[in-house]
């Protein structure tokens, strides 16, 4: 399947682990010119030795400062922008609501649902003179149920997607499409460490949330970076070009969330 995205030109942020790390280097592989930018400069150190072909800066996209130099190293090494990955996002707190210091809270609006805003309205300019332009947002499966102990978390991600409906339509008569991802349990250390949280905040073992996760699902397994990448990148390419405005889980069938 050829996804025609030889020359395509690709931001995705917090792109130096994870699922970002993932979605540049399935970018890279489909002949995509990639720009990401993180704040863990060892992230960023460890990606110019492993993939120098992914250009990579540090900017923190709750900063407005930060994003500003960000979109001027877009101009100057992309030359304009094709597709915007919106994946930057913080686990926030695990606690009952009225244990959440507010200050938790405002960061991890910040950075989930503000830092989304902030790159996307300095991306749209350039996304207008691009070519088969899109945005991938990352919201959650906290983004379509309710999730105890994380709602500083469920409430970013449910902003994301009425953040991704409006700006869908916004965009619609430029012909820039706009859709959520909403990944369920993605296997790796963050899972783990947010297992490792709710569990403490609990009084039970890590393995008892662990398996309280996969019984909510119906393919019982978790999801891989690789599998929200893929489904990310069919989006971006022509593949895709119906397709806006949605909210799409990639989440092993996930029923509700533990």
């Amino acid at each position: 399947m050829n996804t025609n995205l030889d020359g395509h030109r690709v931001l995705v942020t917090a792109g130096a682990s994870g699922i970002g790390l993932a979605t540049a280097r399935a970018f890279t592989a489909e002949g995509a010119r990639v720009l990401v930018c993180d704040v863990d400069e060892g992230a960023l150190d460890a990606l110019r030795t492993t993939d120098p072909t992914i250009a990579a800066v540090a900017a923190d996209v709750a900063e407005p400062s930060d994003v500003a130099r960000l979109f001027g190293e877009v101009r100057s090494r992309l030359s304009g922008l094709d597709t915007l990955v919106n994946n930057a996002g913080i686990a926030g707190p695990t606690a009952a609501c009225e244990d959440v210091d507010p200050a938790d809270w405002r960061r991890t609006l910040d950075v989930n649902l503000t830092g989304m805003f902030l790159c996307s309205r300095l991306a749209i300019p350039l996304l207008k003179a691009g070519r088969n332009a899109s945005i991938a947002n990352l919201s959650s499966a906290a983004g379509r149920f309710g999730f105890a102990m994380r709602t500083p978390y469920a409430a970013s991600k449910w902003g994301v997607i009425g953040f991704t409906k409006s700006l869908s339509i916004e965009l619609g008569a430029f012909g820039i499409r706009v859709n959520a991802i909403c990944p369920g349990a993605v296997a790796g250390p963050r899972i783990e460490r947010v297992f490792a949280a709710k569990a403490a905040a609990r009084g039970i073992a890590p393995e008892v949330v662990r398996d309280e996760v996969l019984s909510k699902t119906s393919l019982k397994r978790f999801v891989t970076a690789e599998d929200i990448a893929n489904a990310i990148v069919f989006l971006a390419s022509p593949l895709g070009a119906n397709i806006s405005g949605h909210a799409l889980p990639v989440d092993a069938d996930v029923q509700a969330l533990a």
